[in-house]
């Protein structure tokens, strides 16, 4: 018979320590993998909260900043754009470049070679990331020689057609 009808009161501590974990935006974790250029700071991992399969935190890139080359691993990243204009580079030699902005989506495939790079002057670029792993996995290439001038990639897919500019 299961032990949790046998004790009510250690099944509703249970569920009140393990249950859902609010994390302060004052009281997230800096000692994580950096990149240079860029802050990043965990609210959401395996050490913090016992998260099993995803990582989450915040990123911050001062204006006309750009981080360094890195990618992932193996890990899928979601950044999320909460203030500023991110201007994103990928590719061998970061020769693709496309933008977003506040409210604006980014998706980072595994082992995709990337820098970002606030492109605005004024004010720092605020994100939310989000990767498939309760552990944050950066690898910092500085072996890489850019392209002068990259290719702009407009984000599609098969239902939504290259924007009219």
């Amino acid at each position: 018979m299961s032990d949790h009808h046998d004790h009510p009161q250690q099944q509703s501590d249970r569920w009140k320590h393990d249950g859902v974990r609010v994390i302060k935006g004052d009281k997230l974790d800096s000692n994580t993998a950096q990149t240079p250029g860029m802050f990043r700071q965990a609210a959401i991992n395996h050490a913090r909260v016992g998260a099993q399969r995803i990582w989450a935190g915040t990123v911050t890139i001062a204006p006309n900043a750009k981080t360094g080359v890195h990618h992932h691993g193996e890990l899928e990243s979601v950044i999320f754009v909460v203030r500023g204009k991110a201007r994103m580079r990928w590719g061998e030699k970061l020769e693709y470049v496309a933008e977003a902005e506040a409210v604006d989506f980014i998706f980072v495939p595994p082992f995709v070679l990337h820098q970002e790079i606030n492109a605005d002057s004024d004010q720092p670029l605020d994100c939310v990331l989000v990767r498939s792993d309760n552990e944050a996995v950066v690898v910092n290439i500085t072996d890489v020689d850019p392209v002068e001038k990259p290719e702009e990639v407009y984000w599609v897919d098969p239902i939504h057609k290259r924007p009219e500019r």
